[in-house]
């Protein structure tokens, strides 16, 4: 299949009349500017990559929303969490399913069309494993299949509840596991060869696993090249009882005891030192940030001038996905840097990127492809053909010059820019709408109202 942009963000720059070839993979063939029309089909508006979503907890989506009054006492990122505990405590694969196909609808309208899920939410409710002990795993899959999108499953290893305890908390029961059962269900979803579904590991933290845990873990898993991702530095208080415990901060201990490398995925990485930024710079490791859930819960702001600055590779990730769109991420992670450091254009670079924009959603297309899984990402030969089609009339681009579509597309857009979405050479998302959404959104309608009927 041939397509004609009229206009596309090839090689960090809007180029005119691109014909982009998909071949028989669903991998682009060749990208060529300037061409005509003959043999192709004609796209009804600009064309930019879309982007990874590096992390996602799915079961959350059924959480949005609900968690956003303080009765009485403080409230900070740990009630939170305790609350979540109780969504998590109740939920069937078949629940599951429903909350995921949703959620995913959600994140390929707002530009994501690959997620990758860092899942915890492995056991019965009682806490024992299902006959098929990867059954909430394989609900996640079925929804990414339901909605066309790509996704990487991340198994996590979650063995205690914090620092030098020994064990899990008992709302924490449906989470346990060891570093042999997320290798082998790695390997497992690996095998299974579904299209758009990869997969690789994940620690959720060094509160949750101990350093025994971790190196059984990286040897189990050798020298594959495959995503290994982490929660590190979300909260002062985790800085803070790593040091207790260690006489060290996370991403020091880290880099210090453990043989990082481009497969490691650094989550949220909040709060950093620069000696920290320039180790993992050094190490060739990623972070990933996830502004809107980030501001939602007080985390704090992430040094996003310091690690673009050393030229660290950065995603995006929507986490508890009360934000589920690449404008709004984008925005918040402008915007936090504007209000800590009453400045503007953070992150722009006169005289090489003046645009703000342009640089932050450059930076995350590149950065998508390795919490994936993938080799490569975006407008270019030999990666998969996902791409969105932004609409010239919503109200952040009408009138732009197109050299200022992307600063439109993320600080001026008050409703959704996003036409249509491709996922592998196919459409997706049509003129804003999934084919199957209703009968998707009927569904999780009918979860929600089981959860929290009252």
């Amino acid at each position: 299949m041939n397509y004609l942009a009229p206009l596309a963000w090839v090689d960090g720059r809007w180029q005119r009349d691109v014909r982009l070839s998909v071949d028989g993979n669903g991998h682009w063939d060749a990208i060529e500017a300037g061409a005509t029309s003959e043999g192709t089909l004609r796209l009804d508006g600009p064309v930019i990559p879309s982007l990874v979503d590096a992390h996602s907890h799915a079961f959350q989506r059924a959480f949005a929303g609900l968690a956003e009054r303080r009765e009485a006492g403080a409230d900070d990122f740990w009630s939170w969490r305790d609350r979540m505990y109780g969504l998590a405590l109740k939920l069937t694969p078949e629940q599951a399913r429903a909350i995921a196909a949703q959620l995913y609808v959600e994140l390929l309208k707002g530009g994501f069309t690959q997620v990758c899920e860092f899942h915890y939410l492995h056991h019965a409710p009682d806490g024992s494993a299902y006959a098929d002990e990867l059954a909430m795993s394989w609900s996640l899959a079925d929804a990414a299949a339901d909605a066309g999108m790509g996704l990487t499953m991340l198994p996590v290893l979650y063995a205690r509840s914090g620092f030098g305890a020994q064990g899990l908390r008992e709302d924490q029961r449906r989470f346990r596991t060891d570093a042999a059962w997320v290798h082998r269900a790695q390997q497992r979803i690996t095998a299974a060869g579904r299209t758009l579904l990869d997969a690789g590991v994940a620690l959720h933290s060094l509160r949750a696993a101990n350093e025994q845990d971790i190196r059984e873990l990286q040897r189990l898993v050798g020298d594959d090249d495959l995503p290994i991702h982490i929660h590190i530095a979300e909260q002062q208080a985790e800085v803070a009882a790593s040091l207790a415990h260690s006489g060290q901060r996370p991403m020091q201990w880290l880099c210090k005891h453990l043989r990082l490398d481009a497969r490691w995925q650094l989550v949220h990485a909040t709060h950093s030192t620069p000696e920290e930024i320039a180790q993992v710079a050094a190490s060739g490791a990623s972070v990933v940030i996830c502004p809107g859930t980030e501001a939602n819960l007080g985390d704090g702001l992430a040094d996003l001038r310091g690690w673009l600055d050393a030229g660290v590779p950065m995603s995006l990730g929507s986490d508890s996905h009360v934000t589920r769109g690449i404008v709004e991420e984008l925005r918040w992670l402008e915007y936090g840097q504007r209000l800590g450091l009453q400045q503007r254009n953070v992150a722009a670079t006169p005289p090489v990127q003046a645009s703000t924009a342009a640089r932050l959603f450059e930076a995350m297309r590149s950065g998508s492809a390795r919490p994936a899984g993938l080799k490569q990402w975006g407008l270019e030969r030999g990666a998969r053909a996902d791409f969105l089609v932004l609409d010239r009339k919503a109200s952040g681009l009408l009138g732009l010059p197109d050299e200022h579509l992307l600063d439109g597309l993320v600080f001026a857009t008050q409703t959704s820019a996003v036409r249509d979405v491709f996922v592998a050479g196919r459409c997706v998302i049509q003129a804003g709408r999934h084919t199957a959404e209703d009968v998707i959104s009927e569904e999780f309608s009918s979860v929600m109202q089981a959860l929290w009927a009252v």
